[in-house]
């Protein structure tokens, strides 16, 4: 096999069929643009839902008149609980201190003495900071002698649960949908490049040129296809969120993140999906013309 007339063939699609190489580059930028936007929500709205998980913690509130070794081995039976990543005790005053930040009132005034108990506060980790875990976790903490009570934000979190799996359902749906559109897309276009090319196909095969020989310029040319389609996609994302948004409205812009990994990403994307709709068309069109 011929590595430079492969590359020649490769490439002669250009000046062969340019309509069609433009449309088909055109298609999955576009493709590519509505794939950017929608990750890049997902991803955000992914973040705020991690961003609201990290502040649930869970409370045990210590029963009164406890020695400070009995308070050690409670916090020692907590500490050797799975899913447990760090504890913080907090003492009748640290509460009250915390009852005058968040209600504006001196407790120790208004009753003449201090009825907030002792507590610890429990943060857990990233694996156990859902509703099924916490509730596991929550049981077994009220087992432990000594532990009054157990509190955290239980239907906040189940909300959370439930809404975070519809997201991520959804999500996954349209990722699915506009992934499988691309390639349809993409593969009907490539076809009209291929079809022009059907009587040098055919000669090729009459020849004895191996099917492999006959697909793989088509599969370089969808892949230099690609790489044009995800620079531009990546330029036009990087162009909106960089410099076109912020005078739209830096605060909405500045909640927006996007890592720096994204763009050669967008990049890769446009060549994986090119590579896929070329691939799906050669075999169409092969499977179509028996005689090639």
């Amino acid at each position: 096999m011929s590595f430079s007339y492969i590359i020649k063939e490769s490439f002669s699609g250009f000046k062969r069929v340019k309509i069609s190489g433009i449309i088909t580059i055109f298609t999955i930028t576009v493709s590519l643009l509505l794939l950017g936007v929608f990750l890049i929500l997902l991803g955000n709205i992914n973040d705020v839902v991690r961003n609201i998980r990290d502040r649930i913690e869970i409370e045990v509130f210590l029963a009164d008149r406890l020695t400070q070794n009995e308070k050690d081995a409670i916090q020692k039976q907590i500490g050797s609980l799975s899913g447990v990543n760090d504890i913080k005790f907090v003492s009748k005053e640290e509460a009250s201190k915390i009852f005058r930040q968040e209600f504006g009132e001196d407790i120790n005034k208004v009753l003449d003495f201090n009825p907030l108990p002792e507590s610890f506060k429990i943060s857990l980790s990233d694996d156990y900071k859902n509703s099924e875990k916490v509730k596991q976790i929550t049981a077994q903490l009220k087992n432990i002698s000594g532990i009054d009570d157990v509190i955290y934000r239980k239907t906040l979190l189940e909300l959370l649960d439930r809404r975070a799996k519809l997201f991520s359902e959804i999500s996954l749906a349209v990722g699915i949908f506009i992934a499988i559109i691309s390639v349809f897309l993409i593969s009907n276009t490539i076809r009209l490049i291929i079809y022009s090319k059907r009587k040098i196909i055919e000669t090729m095969k009459l020849v004895g040129a191996t099917e492999k020989f006959i697909k793989t310029p088509f599969l370089i040319e969808s892949l230099f296809h690609g790489l044009l389609a995800g620079i531009v996609a990546a330029a036009i994302l990087f162009l909106l969120f960089n410099f076109i948004l912020p005078f739209v409205g830096e605060d909405l812009l500045s909640k927006i993140v996007i890592r720096y990994y994204f763009y050669p990403g967008i990049i890769l994307m446009g060549c994986l999906l090119s590579l896929i709709g070329g691939s799906l068309s050669i075999k169409i069109f092969i499977k179509n013309n028996r005689n090639i």
